[in-house]
């Protein structure tokens, strides 16, 4: 299915305990070692690196693939995308194999033979999104920002 409206994305990432990162970087500047290190940090999901070119993320064992991964710990609940868009297909097909249960197609990683495939496959399927901002803005840590301000409303304060 499709994962389109916020409560949809909510109930896919309440039911989620395991998200693997495919294309973690262990370079701190790059958007998927932001991604990895976030959800590690926030202690709602087990979060596993899947490089091949990495041995290891912040102490954590990256895995050559999702099968090696799958072999270790079972299918993930969300496999997080961090490739060229011509490179998921392939992603998606080891997803499916290793059971699964939601693809998370990152900021434009779009590749519309591979969203297809999982949803064919009856994964659930969120596209052009980012997994660290859907949690911090679920979960209300994200504000303009970035940060949790602690602020209910719109309005700048007085100074």
């Amino acid at each position: 299915m499709i994962v389109r409206t916020p409560s949809q994305r909510a109930a896919l990432l309440d039911r989620s305990r395991t998200v693997t990162v495919v294309g973690a970087s262990d370079k701190p500047l790059r958007p998927s070692y932001v991604v990895f290190s976030y959800l590690r940090t926030q202690g709602r999901f087990a979060v596993y690196p899947i490089n091949p070119g990495v041995g290891e993320i912040d102490g954590i064992p990256a895995f050559s693939s999702l099968a090696a991964f799958a072999r270790e710990h079972g299918a993930p609940d969300i496999v997080d995308i961090f490739r060229k868009p011509s490179e998921v297909v392939g992603i998606v097909e080891q997803a499916i194999a290793v059971h699964a249960k939601a693809v998370w197609f990152q900021y434009g990683v779009i590749n519309e033979q591979a969203i297809q495939r999982a949803d064919d496959a009856g994964m659930d399927v969120v596209v052009d999104r980012c997994l660290k901002v859907e949690s911090a803005r679920l979960n209300g840590g994200l504000a303009a920002a970035g940060l949790n301000s602690g602020l209910i409303t719109s309005r700048r304060t007085s100074r």
